[in-house]
């Protein structure tokens, strides 16, 4: 297996992204402390540059390619927000790029991933495969393939999620008792649960997803990576990865405790939730952590219990029937 990377990895991503990364700020709320009885803490990526926390690895990923690879480009595959990380970073580098999204990923996303001057090459999820797409693509130009979620430096950079969460709290004379992510591939959690444990090993890490699409905690509890039935066909566009990574798999098995898993339904509340209460627009997929802890998926009493709101990329249709 390819080498996996450590949480002295997270730091050096920390360190190369922080000219052109936002330092998202962890949110409080009384009201939803009183509901769970809990200390919580929002980590806000639906601010971070680019509207979610993947501008961290994608720019930890191309900023490290030689000048040879940089003129081939790079190609990536993605439901939108790891396309809007690859477009925004190649940009700021001067890479060109070539993104491969279903043909039901977000207007918003599609639409903005352009804007960042990528190309875009569409695909039926339920029908196509989009590793061998993006795969042939990227032998016929010589291009970098970009992973989403299985790549060491695209790992490292989503850590800085975590390091960010460690330092913030540290500053506050607190520890997490319990982090609970939003995962598709497993990339963001894999890092953030790196970061988490370098500092506050005793912490719980939860894998938060959506019913139906809870490979993570199958695979967990199986000890064993398993698959989802389906490939589509739920609000969480974003969470939508058919089976843990390999590499990721290898990174979480021994540092996430479990899975949380939500109704669409909850994910809706948690989404009108952020958008009432905290006057944020954070997208389905990001809600899925507040959705749980909202419907009482973790006993987090007594606790230092940090949700990862990993996006706000929501198209404003969708949004707007969800808060009505």
């Amino acid at each position: 297996m390819p080498a996996l990377p450590t949480a002295a990895d997270v730091a050096d991503a920390a360190r190369l992204i922080a000219p052109v990364a936002r330092r998202t700020p962890l949110l409080t709320l009384p009201e939803l402390d009183a509901i769970t009885g809990a200390r919580v803490f929002l980590k806000a990526e639906p601010l971070q540059r680019t509207g979610s926390f993947k501008f961290r690895g994608a720019y930890n990923r191309l900023a490290r390619l030689n000048e040879t690879e940089r003129r081939a480009g790079v190609v990536a595959m993605s439901s939108g927000n790891h396309a809007q990380g690859v477009a925004t970073a190649a940009q700021l580098l001067g890479i060109p790029a070539l993104i491969v999204m279903p043909k039901d990923s977000p207007v918003l996303k599609r639409e903005r991933t352009a804007a960042a001057g990528a190309e875009i090459v569409l695909f039926d999820r339920e029908k196509e495969d989009r590793v061998a797409i993006a795969n042939r693509i990227a032998a016929e130009r010589g291009a970098t393939l970009v992973p989403p979620f299985d790549d060491f430096h695209i790992m490292a950079g989503q850590g800085t999620v975590g390091r960010e969460i460690v330092e913030d709290l540290a500053a506050q004379g607190l520890k997490p008792d319990a982090v609970i992510v939003p995962v598709s591939g497993g990339g963001l959690l894999a890092g953030v649960a790196l970061a988490v444990h370098e500092v506050a090993p005793a912490a719980r890490i939860y894998a938060g997803e959506p019913e139906g699409f809870d490979d993570h905690a199958r695979s967990l509890a199986a000890g064993k990576r398993v698959s989802n039935e389906r490939l589509g066909g739920s609000i969480c566009d974003g969470l939508l990865s058919a089976a843990p990574g390999a590499l990721t798999f290898a990174v979480n098995q021994p540092h996430v405790t479990g899975g949380l898993v939500v109704s669409e339904d909850e994910v809706k509340r948690a989404v009108g939730f952020a958008f009432r209460e905290l006057k944020l627009v954070v997208e389905p997929s990001g809600a899925v952590p507040l959705a749980a802890l909202l419907a009482g998926r973790l006993d987090a009493r007594g606790q230092v219990v940090v949700a990862v709101l990993s996006g706000g990329n929501v198209d404003p249709a969708l949004f707007a029937k969800l808060v009505a």
